[in-house]
């Protein structure tokens, strides 16, 4: 019986048959196989890392800026993390694949964790999406397998332990893609991975962890609340909770005094950021509208975050409901270009907080229920989410090497899932394949990057003692 076909598809474009998508995705293995992507070296055209770097500074908090490069200077793990545009150029010159996802744009192991869903479980999925943007499933692949490796060598591994848990991490997203191949719709959409499953085992059985340790991560998520942001972020200021200076990494806006914020002082910016923060309810659908209106604003703080995202303008607004026992942090953070928008195409959308937000959206399994964007006093583009909400993300300073192959493959899962909702499942099932070509392709791949990236890190640093950049530890 010949397979139903109809006039449109999901992802747009002429609806296909099993069977057509499954040949797309043969169809790209044979112009880009899969060994294609294991021969990579650097371009001899390519830019140098410092100067990329040192054109996103251009557009960020000047004073800010050399505690990026102190962040960045840590180690090779830490730099990487802050070169995503260095990485979105070296995979612009290298082979592709025409198999379109919605990427997560930065998917390093860094940038996964735990947090709470609108249901009160605890999930695990990725949580950064600064770079969303649509492009080929292999470069968030590409990126997360990097990670492996440059985490692996920072944490003093043995290559061959090295290169077999980046091996597994790929053959994790190729299993997790042929069971998402199979599914039915619905059952994709909803599907997502609790901790309770990750104990279990039930959509990650290769992975086995012990409850005592799913207990541990349980009990340090569920700290990491909102009144755990109270007694760290906050003191009493005639009778009024106001965001504690801890400067340069926290300042409450109404003592932002000398640093200033671009050309607005402290005094102006509270004003203008609460009607940004009005302009913000408008992107929230109405029952959670509803739900923020019951609170009442207290603060806003300038806060230094994460390492790439460090002198961007990323604000902190305090807010309380009943009483000070009920209070809710929000982050508003800066949303600029993507890094992949010039080496791919324009984001359609025009917001790229509202670019940031639907890419999340369509990629993670479930989402902050105060996911919105605004815009700041001078068009800067922002987006909305909690700040704190059983937040829990693997250490991984001191991870051992058994934790790391684990975590590698629940990130490498998770992905799968991102992409299989936000492309084509069956195409991609059928590209990767069930033999583990792909597998020693994408290692010997993360080997090469992770040598590029020690040079590129050796390259930065050398820029900090030579005071081409400044450094300032905080």
């Amino acid at each position: 019986m010949a397979e139903p076909t109809f006039p449109t598809a999901p992802h747009g474009g002429p609806r296909r048959s099993i069977a057509e998508r499954s040949e797309r995705g043969r169809a790209s293995r044979a112009a880009v196989p899969r060994s294609a992507h294991g021969d990579w070296s650097p371009a001899a055209d390519r830019p140098d890392p410092v100067a990329l770097i040192e054109q996103q500074n251009a557009a960020r908090i000047p004073w800010l800026v050399p505690i990026r490069h102190a962040r960045m200077e840590a180690s090779p793990f830490a730099f990487f993390r802050g070169a995503a545009r260095v990485m979105a150029v070296d995979l612009a010159d290298a082979p592709r694949t025409d198999l379109t996802v919605q990427m997560d744009g930065d998917a390093h192991l860094a940038n996964f964790g735990i947090y709470a869903s609108p249901e009160r479980q605890l999930v695990f999925d990725a949580n950064d999406f600064d770079e969303t943007l649509p492009g080929p499933f292999e470069w968030d692949l590409k990126r997360l397998t990097a990670s492996i490796a440059i985490c692996g060598r920072d944490r003093g591994m043995p290559r061959r332990d090295v290169m077999e848990m980046t091996t597994f991490a790929v053959a994790t997203y190729r299993a997790g893609m042929a069971r998402f191949a199979t599914m039915p719709v619905l059952e994709l959409w909803y599907r997502y991975l609790s901790i309770d499953a990750l104990g279990r085992g039930d959509y990650v059985p290769v992975v086995k962890r012990t409850r005592r340790e799913l207990d541990r991560v349980a009990h340090t998520a569920y700290t990491h609340d909102h009144l755990h942001a109270v007694r760290k972020l906050t003191e009493e200021v005639d009778g009024t909770l106001r965001f504690r200076n801890s400067p340069p990494l926290l300042h409450s806006l109404h003592d932002l005094g000398d640093h200033g914020y671009g050309d607005v002082d402290g005094n102006e910016l509270i004003e203008a950021a609460w009607a940004t923060f009005d302009a913000y309810k408008d992107t929230l659908y109405d029952d959670r509208r509803s739900v923020l209106e019951r609170y009442r604003p207290l603060d806003v703080g300038l806060k230094v975050v994460g390492v790439g995202s460090v002198g961007t303008r990323c604000l902190v607004v305090l807010l309380e409901g009943h009483d000070r026992d009920d209070p809710l942090f929000l982050q508003v953070k800066e949303a600029t270009r993507s890094v992949y928008e010039d080496v791919l195409a324009p984001s359609h959308y025009d917001h790229h907080g509202r670019r940031v937000v639907e890419g999340q959206r369509l990629a993670q399994a479930v989402s902050d229920i105060f996911l919105g964007w605004t815009v700041g006093p001078a068009g800067t583009h922002f987006y909305v989410r909690q700040l704190r909400d059983w937040k829990f993300s693997v250490d991984l300073g001191t991870v051992t090497p058994s934790q790391l192959r684990n975590h590698a493959a629940t990130c490498a899962w998770t992905l799968a899932r991102g992409h299989a909702r936000s492309g084509d499942a069956v195409a991609i099932d059928a590209y990767v394949g069930t033999s583990d070509r792909l597998d020693r392709s994408l290692t010997a791949f993360a080997q090469d990057y992770a040598d590029r990236n020690e040079a590129d890190h050796a390259a930065f640093v050398q820029a900090i003692a030579d005071g081409r950049l400044a450094s300032a530890p905080a």
